[in-house]
């Protein structure tokens, strides 16, 4: 149906979008939690940050004929350097933050989730009972690392990429 009008069907696409809607109304299910039960929730995400210190425009303020004068210019970056930041959180406290050298794809996920998650977990919580909660990034949402989460046993609470504010 959608060839006959020229638009090509992703699959992918798809899947990413149905996921992000389940997971929207499951998060919208959670909106009548306790305090009890958000507590055992381990939040967790990764960003990046830019390591400069000419993000922002400046105003400079000059006289006539000032333009080229040394203390009216100021060196920019054009591609600043970054890290990439990954960083868990619950209730019960802070976990070691991540700090990684590349993209996050599925093998770093796993590598991060070993070696951070599940000693942060183990600080947190000892042997109580936690959900994990994470957004439906790629390297989050693959199959590879709903695998890991299941062989390990972890529940995992999903929340929607750049989600808005559900408090519905």
């Amino acid at each position: 149906m959608y060839a006959r009008h020229g638009f090509q069907l992703s699959h992918s696409l798809c899947q990413a979008t149905l996921e992000q809607q389940t997971a929207s109304e499951a998060s919208k299910d959670k909106k009548d939690w306790t305090a009890a039960e958000w507590s055992k929730v381990m939040f967790s995400d990764e960003s990046k940050f830019c390591i400069s210190f000419g993000n922002q425009i400046p105003r400079i303020w000059r006289k006539r004929g000032e333009a080229h004068n040394p203390r009216c210019l100021r060196s920019s970056v054009k591609f600043p350097q970054s890290v990439m930041v990954w960083g868990a959180m619950s209730s019960a406290g802070v976990g070691p933050l991540c700090f990684l050298r590349s993209k996050v794809n599925t093998a770093i996920y796993k590598e991060v989730l070993e070696h951070f998650m599940l000693p942060a977990a183990d600080q947190l919580y000892g042997d109580a009972d936690f959900i994990f909660q994470q957004d439906l990034a790629p390297a989050h949402s693959a199959k590879a690392t709903s695998t890991w989460f299941k062989d390990d046993g972890i529940p995992v609470l999903n929340w929607p990429v750049n989600s808005p504010d559900l408090n519905l």
